[in-house]
């Protein structure tokens, strides 16, 4: 079904991991991997500035090897990053436009609303000027990005109904999770008739190597299927999906998702069942059982970021990836302007305030000696 006038096939190439040789990415990699994606009829591609060197190398990979009109290129303004004024702001559209030399852009976002960043956009005036360049033609759809609650996500499209799509964090372990509340923002996005691009289906490649219970389900399932696979097609088969990024990082990546995507069909009643018990075979292993009310922020003393420093330790428990589970604590509790665990001074109040009774004192000390 084509969304926003565009027939596009179901697998997006997000350009954030891309291959890197010698500290730089690799250019030649990329290239191969874009040849391979045009090749399979797959188009759609996934930048921004805020990912360092990437709309460099896809104007390299791609924008100079091929025709304009042979693929579909997005990429995001992210006007909370060291923007003091509209003209800061407008000035990554102008270097996005010099990096990537593509002539104008396809899909372009306004990059991680949500939280302290969404008034940037509206203080800029950046909705309008967004319409106003469509109207030029650098432009063809205006969406956003979006990294926070339901209600939230619900008073932006409230308030902004010409956004054209939204793009979200979904995927099966997320589906439910306190923290991410990704079935609830996707529920937001269709009942506001909006078509959604989907990232981090994998997230960041954590489910293609699930624990051990996990991936035996899929396996006993679908020998022949790899793990990763599951997830991105669970994504896929969502109604009103554009398209799902995946940030594949090297040819084998590419060929793999290219194996099962390129004729997509949707995953079966069975087989969504299969991925059910997945997510509650992940669920049920023993973590921290933080529900993100945020009681315990309220009351905290020394501002430490509580809930987001628990869904980091969750994370590490999962996957048992600890660089994953401290760039969690980056982004769940620094970009947030939070203390981190290492700042508890033992008061107590938070565990007061704690409806699920979880002995906080003594879990932040174990995180801080894990990740921090």
């Amino acid at each position: 079904m084509p969304y926003l006038g565009e027939e596009i096939k179901k697998l997006g190439f997000g350009l954030m991991r891309l291959p890197q040789k010698d500290g730089r990415i690799d250019i030649a990699q990329t290239a191969e991997m874009a040849d391979m994606f045009l090749d399979a009829g797959f188009t759609y591609f996934d930048t921004a500035w805020a990912y360092p060197g990437s709309e460099d190398a896809i104007r390299q990979a791609l924008v100079k090897r091929y025709p304009r009109e042979k693929f579909l290129l997005a990429t995001k303004i992210a006007a909370w990053i060291n923007c003091r004024t509209r003209e800061d702001a407008l000035a990554q559209f102008k270097t996005s436009l010099r990096q990537t030399d593509a002539g104008y852009f396809d899909f372009y976002l306004l990059h991680n609303l949500g939280e302290s960043r969404t008034h940037f956009f509206d203080d800029f005036g950046l909705w309008d000027w967004a319409f106003e360049t469509k109207e030029k033609g650098l432009i063809k759809h205006v969406g956003f990005s979006f990294h926070s609650t339901p209600d939230e996500l619900n008073d932006i499209l409230t308030a902004h109904p010409e956004a054209e799509f939204v793009q979200l964090q979904i995927n099966y372990a997320d589906w439910e999770n306190p923290y991410v509340r990704s079935r609830e923002c996707y529920e937001v996005a269709r009942r506001h008739g909006k078509p959604v691009v989907i990232m981090e289906p994998v997230r960041g490649g954590m489910l293609a190597s699930p624990p051990k219970a996990v991936a035996d389900i899929f396996r006993d399932a679908e020998p022949e299927s790899s793990v990763a696979s599951w997830a991105l097609r669970f994504a896929a088969s969502l109604d009103g999906v554009i398209t799902v990024l995946s940030g594949m990082s090297n040819t084998e990546q590419m060929k793999d998702n290219i194996s099962f995507m390129k004729d997509f069909v949707r995953l079966s009643d069975s087989q969504l069942k299969v991925v059910e018990r997945a997510r509650k075979e992940l669920a049920s292993i023993p973590v921290i059982p933080c529900t993100s009310c945020n009681y315990c922020a309220k009351v905290c003393p020394m501002n430490i970021g509580i809930s987001g420093t628990f869904n980091a330790m969750n994370d590490y428990i999962y996957f048992n990836n600890l660089n994953y589970a401290k760039s969690q604590i980056d982004w769940l509790v620094d970009s947030h302007n939070k203390a981190r665990a290492d700042k508890c001074i033992k008061c107590g109040k938070c565990e007061q305030a704690c409806p699920q009774h979880i002995h906080i004192r003594d879990e932040l000390a174990r995180c801080a000696e894990l990740l921090l």
